[in-house]
């Protein structure tokens, strides 16, 4: 009797047990997506691009006449992800989140975004910020369409090995959207990373194992509580597809960037005011540090954040708000999207002993615009300000020719944000004419746009912003 109620007692143990098993055999990844699949959607960017040659000789007439220059235009494409992240019910209008790479050439053409139920709609580029990589379209809604709106989570306190789950449209028209692949996040704070002219200036990339190939740019990185920790915007590769590294743009680096496109039409960036320097192994040993991170306070601006707070030349910044700042990447990535007109705890080591400043960050000058100003620059100008080459701002960058005027600031959804031009490159030419002064670059641009070519065209001779000065030629082409 003992014994037939011991076997008894074990079977009955074994079914409750196996019986909870069987009900957790399921993939804790399913109700994820379930519940967040449908906000991904596809995007398809279609149009022309007009190239121009550029003569090697643009100041010989004979070469002038030989090779003149011409254009060729070509059909483009692009395909991408993302995902919609605010949904204005009343207007019935969607934002949608993507990367700059994807849409950054739809005023010159059409997007299409596709949504889950396969329904498309025509997109509006609502903001263009090339140096995070990131844009904000918008869609109406069509009638009675269900939409599903994805929340963003915190990237702050990621910690390596945690689970991700990316979603998005690989390779494109090939049938594959909305494909779910899951891993982990393998590394934090990548920066630095190369991916060609256009590689965006604020880096601090999530990275992950979950595959990741061409066509999931834009698309999210969920956490296992189905939020948005990343935006999927990059991969390493020899083969050019997915071998399990593949970056994501921090979600709250995204949030800040997405909020800021919908409310102002541009980024607003905050501003400290120093020139900051790498932290080396010599500097490491000169300043008598345990670690090297943190960054080198080379110069103060005068009148700005940085002085009013009382920082000198030679404190090492250490962290911000409590955020330990390991290189010049991740100071730069927090400082430009703190916010602006709020303190900043700022703590830093002053002839070898910790101290803590406060600042108030105010706007970075180059992004001080209004939207409506922005609007109106944008219809009537390329895009460009630049200043004389002995100006104040000129003087922070190494170039060293004797000529040309410096890139100020490039106005935000202008064509000239999505060319290869960057703040501090010395422009030489404008259609093969010198300029040396702000007035004599209006001028040719002004006459560029006067043209009655359907292609207003302007080619512009630039020395980077380099102790090399290289020279490149970078067309901008606008179409009416």
């Amino acid at each position: 009797m003992y014994k037939t109620n011991k076997y008894f007692t074990l079977i009955i143990v074994f079914l409750m047990f196996g019986s909870a098993l069987l009900a957790q055999s399921r993939s804790p990844f399913v109700d994820i997506v379930k519940a967040n699949r449908d906000a991904v959607v596809q995007i398809k960017v279609e149009g022309t691009i007009s190239n121009q040659y550029a003569n090697p000789f643009p100041n010989d007439d004979l070469f002038k006449f030989f090779f003149p220059q011409q254009p060729r235009v070509r059909p483009y494409i692009s395909l991408g992800s993302g995902f919609i992240f605010n949904y204005d019910k009343a207007e019935e209008i969607a934002y949608i989140l993507t990367n700059n790479h994807v849409v950054q050439q739809g005023n010159k053409g059409t997007i299409t975004v596709t949504l889950a139920d396969k329904n498309s709609a025509k997109a509006e580029i609502v903001g263009l910020d090339p140096a995070t990589d990131l844009a904000v379209i918008k869609i109406n809604v069509p009638k009675k369409e269900k939409i599903t709106v994805l929340s963003f989570g915190n990237s702050t306190n990621l910690e390596i090995g945690e689970w991700a789950i990316a979603i998005g449209n690989p390779f494109g028209d090939s049938g594959l959207d909305r494909t779910v692949t899951v891993g982990v996040i393998s590394a934090l704070g990548r920066a630095g990373m190369n991916f060609g002219n256009n590689s965006p200036t604020f880096q601090d990339y999530v990275q992950t194992d979950a595959a990741i190939n061409p066509g999931n740019s834009g698309g999210p990185l969920l956490n296992i509580d189905g939020n948005v920790i990343g935006i999927n915007a990059a991969i390493t590769s020899t083969s050019g597809g997915n071998v399990g590294i593949g970056f994501a743009i921090p979600a709250d680096l995204a949030k800040k960037v997405a909020n800021d496109i919908v409310e102002y039409g541009y980024v607003r960036r905050a501003y400290l005011g120093i020139m900051p320097q790498e932290i080396n192994e010599d500097l490491k040993i000169n300043f008598d540090l345990d670690e090297l991170a943190g960054v080198l306070v080379t110069n103060v601006e005068d009148n700005t954040p940085a002085s009013d707070a009382g920082l000198k030349q030679g404190d090492i910044i250490k962290k911000l708000n409590g955020t330990k700042i390991h290189n010049i990447h991740k100071f730069r990535t927090e400082i430009a999207h703190s916010p602006i007109d709020s303190p900043v705890e700022i703590s830093i080591i002053r002839d070898k002993k910790p101290k803590t400043l406060r600042a108030i960050l105010s706007e970075h000058p180059e992004f001080t615009k209004e939207k409506s100003n922005i609007a109106v620059q944008n219809k009537d100008s390329v895009g460009i300000v630049v200043t004389e080459r002995d100006s104040e701002f000129a003087q922070k960058f190494s170039n060293s020719l004797d000529l040309g005027v410096v890139v100020q600031s490039l106005t935000p959804n202008s064509p000239a944000s999505s060319s290869p031009l960057n703040v501090g490159d010395l422009i030489l030419e404008v259609n093969n004419t010198e300029v040396n002064t702000p007035e004599e670059f209006d001028a040719q641009i002004k006459k560029a746009l006067s043209s009655e070519d359907e292609i207003k065209r302007i080619l512009l001779r630039v020395a980077a912003k380099n102790k090399n000065s290289n020279i490149y030629y970078v067309p901008i082409n606008i179409m009416e």
